[in-house]
C-alpha cells in the first residue's frame, strides 16, 4: 500500500479514513505582516485555537484533513504539527503557489527574466516533496496550484507545468483552486496534457458553478472534482451547490467528487469585521457544516450511505494510492 505523507511522518493509504480534502488552518494574504496593527502571532496560543476549531471534525469521523495551504500565503508547518499533535487528526500540507493576482509572484516574475523559473519551481516543488519543508524534516503530500478569473496567466501556466513534471516523478495527487466558477475544464487540459495520470488531479472548486455542462466539461478529462466550498455563501449559494451535486450523484459521478469547507480557524493580519450582510451569508461556515448540515440534506434528498462514504472515504484513498 502506498505510504503518504503527513506532518507527522507517513501513513499507509488505507488508513486515510473519513478524508477532507480542502481545508486551511488559517486565511493570511502576502504582505498582512507588513501592517503595524497586524494582530501579533503567538504559535501556541494560534495552534490552540485551530485544533480546538478543527478538532469538532472527529465527532463526525474524520481522521484526515488536507491542508492546502500552498507556500505562498503563509503555509506554517510548526503550526500543522502542533494541531495533529493536539487533536490526533493526520494531516497533508502541500507545496505549490497560489494564482498570480492574489499570491507572491514577484520574485519568480524576477527571476523568469533571466532564469527557466518552470525549472526553478519544480526543483523547489521536488525539495519539498522528497527532502522536506525547510528544516522541519516534514515532506509535502500534495501540491497546490491555482488560476485566476477566467484565464491562465502565462505565469500560472510555468506553476502548473512545474507541478505536473513533479507530479509524474513522486506520484502525489494535485489539487488545484479554480477562481469563480471558471478554468476548470483549462486546468485539467494542462496537466492532463502535460502526462499527469487524471486520477491524481483533483479540479477544486467546481461547486462554484451550477452548470453541468461545465461540471462535464471537467469530469471527461478523468479526473476528480471538489464540492469543496460549503458555507460560502457569498461567493455561490449552498442551494446551488446542492443542486448541482444531486444532479451528478444521480448522474453516477459519485466515484469523481470529494467534499470540503475551504475553512480556516482565523484571518492573520489587522482585526477584520465583516460587513453584516456577508457576516450573514458566511454564518454556517465552518469545519462542521458540511456533517451537521449539508450531509443531512443530501440523504433528506436521496443520497445513499454509500455515495457519502465514496466521497468522504473511497475517493481520497484512491487519489493518494493510485
Amino acid at each position: 500500500m502506498v505510504k503518504i505523507n503527513t506532518v507527522l511522518g507517513t501513513l499507509p493509504a488505507d488508513q486515510m479514513g473519513p478524508t477532507l480534502m480542502h481545508e486551511h488552518m488559517v486565511l493570511a494574504y502576502p504582505g498582512w505582516e507588513q501592517d503595524a496593527l497586524a494582530q501579533p502571532i503567538d504559535l501556541k496560543e494560534l495552534a490552540s485555537a485551530c485544533a480546538q476549531a478543527l478538532g469538532e471534525v472527529k465527532q463526525f469521523g474524520i481522521k484526515t484533513v488536507v491542508d492546502a495551504t500552498p507556500c505562498d500565503l503563509w503555509r506554517n508547518i510548526d503550526l500543522d504539527r502542533m494541531v495533529a499533535e493536539k487533536t490526533g487528526l493526520n494531516i497533508i500540507c502541500a507545496t505549490g503557489m497560489y494564482y498570480e493576482a492574489e499570491g507572491m509572484p514577484v520574485y519568480l516574475k524576477f527571476r523568469s527574466q533571466v532564469m527557466d523559473i518552470t525549472a526553478e519551481l519544480y526543483e523547489s516543488f521536488m525539495q519539498e516533496l522528497t527532502a522536506g519543508i525547510g528544516k522541519t524534516g516534514v515532506r509535502a503530500g500534495v501540491i497546490k496550484v491555482a488560476t485566476g478569473h477566467g484565464c491562465i496567466t502565462p505565469y500560472e501556466e510555468k506553476v502548473l507545468k512545474a507541478a505536473a513534471r513533479a507530479q509524474k516523478e513522486t506520484g502525489v495527487p494535485i489539487l488545484t483552486h479554480t477562481q469563480q466558477g471558471t478554468m476548470g475544464p483549462e486546468q485539467a487540459a494542462l496537466l492532463t496534457g502535460e502526462g499527469v495520470n487524471p486520477k491524481k488531479i483533483v479540479i477544486g472548486h467546481m461547486c462554484g458553478n451550477a452548470s453541468l455542462e461545465y461540471q462535464m466539461s471537467v469530469i471527461d478529462k478523468g479526473v476528480y472534482i471538489g464540492f469543496d466550498r460549503w458555507g460560502l455563501d457569498f461567493l455561490f449559494p449552498d442551494n446551488l451547490r446542492r443542486a448541482t451535486v444531486l444532479g451528478l450523484l444521480g448522474l453516477g459521478f459519485a466515484d469523481r467528487i470529494v467534499l470540503s469547507q475551504d475553512c480556516n480557524a482565523r484571518i492573520l493580519g489587522r482585526p477584520f469585521v465583516m460587513p453584516d450582510f456577508i457576516q450573514a451569508l458566511i454564518a454556517d461556515w465552518s469545519y462542521t457544516h458540511l456533517f451537521k448540515n449539508i450531509i443531512p440534506q443530501l440523504k433528506q434528498a436521496g443520497v445513499t450511505d454509500g455515495q457519502i462514504g465514496q466521497m468522504m472515504v473511497d475517493n481520497p484513498k484512491r487519489i493518494f494510492s493510485g
